[in-house]
């Protein structure tokens, strides 16, 4: 029969009671008092009655409070699953999120969730449900947001031409010498006939607004916006 393991030696039974009395945890306060039988010179076996479990249980309680103190018989959480991502893959999964697909090569012009499966496969060998690639990207700070409108052939400085609107106007007025009274605006516009895509959501980092060009070209030939400034010369 294998010899009993000892308890260690710097506790002692009406210092494990104490400790029950104070705890917070019944399973951790159950499991001292049983180990307190033991210090106060019971047997393993009355030790099992009062925790109501086996003598095996008992042996595990001992190894875990002489390694840990009291500190190792409270309840702990059961590790689960490990999780599919790596940290490697976590950060591809970002730099690719953040550049975004290219039609020609990936034939999607957003990322869902289907796509970013069949890439982390093709990639790396990986396979995931939807379901958990959706946590995932949660947990890394990736949510489904509205895009804002952008127009399919926008200039990349037009949004900071419009809103500098006036101080262009002021510019060309310094320009030609005159007041900005004398300027005339003119603007037009087709009646957004013909095609118009959705604005769909799309995977963006949480707190920001992304972007997704919108083509509301007719089927017509009608031109699209333009913008006339026509200076008017006092006489």
């Amino acid at each position: 029969m294998p010899r009993a393991i000892s308890l260690r030696s710097d506790f002692t039974g009406s210092r494990l009671r104490a400790l029950a009395r104070q705890s917070k945890d019944a399973a951790q306060a159950r499991r001292l008092l049983a180990l307190a039988v033991i210090y106060q010179g019971g047997s393993r076996t009355e030790a099992t009655r009062l925790g109501d479990v086996t003598l095996q249980i008992i042996r595990d309680w001992v190894l875990r409070f002489n390694a840990q103190g009291p500190a190792g018989l409270i309840t702990r959480k059961a590790p689960g699953q490990p999780r599919l991502l790596t940290h490697a893959h976590r950060l591809a999964l970002t730099a690719i999120l953040e550049q975004g697909p290219y039609t020609a090569i990936h034939g999607v012009v957003r990322w869902r969730l289907c796509d970013l499966g069949l890439w982390l496969w093709e990639e790396f060998r990986l396979s995931i449900s939807p379901q958990t690639l959706s946590r995932e990207l949660r947990a890394m700070g990736w949510r489904k947001l509205s895009a804002r409108p952008k127009h399919h052939a926008q200039a990349p400085d037009a949004i900071t031409t419009f809103k500098n609107f006036p101080a262009t106007l002021a510019g060309i007025a310094a320009d030609q010498g005159i007041s900005l009274d004398a300027i005339e605006i003119w603007f037009q516009d087709e009646a957004r006939t013909g095609q118009k895509n959705q604005i769909i959501r799309r995977w963006a980092c949480r707190g920001t607004r992304p972007s997704a060009p919108q083509d509301t070209r007719p089927f017509c030939a009608v031109p699209r916006t333009h913008l006339h400034l026509r200076c008017r010369l006092h006489a």
